[in-house]
């Protein structure tokens, strides 16, 4: 028996940038929808939507048929809830708000079992190791999952470098909403200082041989991120998509529809 493949070897296995998308309703029949989609991976969203443990799981399961790669965010850099997202089967954790080197070596270390960290060990009982089918799965833990870690700072920008160097990241992640706020521009997350934070975290994580990626709803933004060296970027969200489309059937059909443009996440 064999795990999907991690979103690090995803990533080291194409010749392009991937593109992915969120799931953040906490519906596994969305999710299963959103992975038919043709999309490259889908980050299942734990930070800021309804999205439980069990949830993640059907979420996994549903999305297990197709070829997509997941991602779960955690809804924080905690031991516990990393080892539980990790044990219900997530090849893919991506860590919130890591603004040093050392909260970056703190994710890795929830992550990994002894010695190298103090993730419990569980597996047999999870779906992580398939109830104790899949043969080696302690030893060989770190071929089986990859750590992100999410800049969202302005300190994080100026630490990407170190953080990207730490032993055990695999990927970083820039998040310019929160990256907007954190600078004082909030909601203007394609604001020419943000992008130019945004762009100074690549050539950190790029330094560092990390490969980096971007969440960007805007199209243009995103393929601007692209060309600049993202690996893999967010282009769209399930809950998004379901307003917008919604939205802009009450324009066609309902003449005191609400017309305003609401600005990209």
């Amino acid at each position: 028996m064999q795990l999907p493949v991690s979103l690090r070897d995803r990533i080291a296995g194409s010749d392009r940038p991937l593109f992915g998308g969120w799931v953040c309703s906490g519906s596994p029949v969305m999710a299963e929808i959103m992975a038919g989609s043709g999309l490259d991976w889908l980050l299942i969203d734990m930070e800021h939507g309804p999205v439980g443990l069990g949830e993640v799981q059907g979420m996994l399961q549903a999305a297990a048929a197709y070829p997509v790669t997941t991602v779960v965010r955690v809804p924080a850099n905690d031991a516990v809830w990393i080892k539980q997202v990790l044990d219900l089967g997530a090849q893919t954790i991506m860590v919130p708000m890591v603004s040093t080197a050392a909260e970056a070596e703190a994710a890795v270390a929830h992550a990994s079992y002894p010695p190298r960290g103090h993730r419990g060990v569980g597996n047999a009982l999870a779906r992580s190791g398939r109830w104790n089918r899949i043969d080696d799965y302690l030893q060989d833990a770190v071929a089986h999952t990859a750590v992100i870690v999410q800049i969202e700072t302005a300190e994080g920008v100026e630490n990407a470098q170190a953080i990207a160097a730490v032993d055990g990241v695999d990927g970083v992640f820039v998040g310019p909403s929160d990256l907007a706020a954190s600078m004082g521009l909030i909601g203007q997350q394609t604001h020419p200082d943000v992008v130019a934070a945004v762009r100074r975290a690549f050539e950190g994580a790029r330094a560092a041989g990390t490969p980096v990626g971007v969440n960007a709803f805007d199209p243009a933004a995103a393929r601007g991120y692209a060309d600049a060296g993202a690996r893999f970027v967010l282009v769209g969200a399930d809950v998004s998509l379901v307003a917008r489309g919604s939205e802009r059937l009450a324009e066609t059909f309902i003449r005191e529809a609400d017309e305003t443009r609401r600005t990209s996440y």
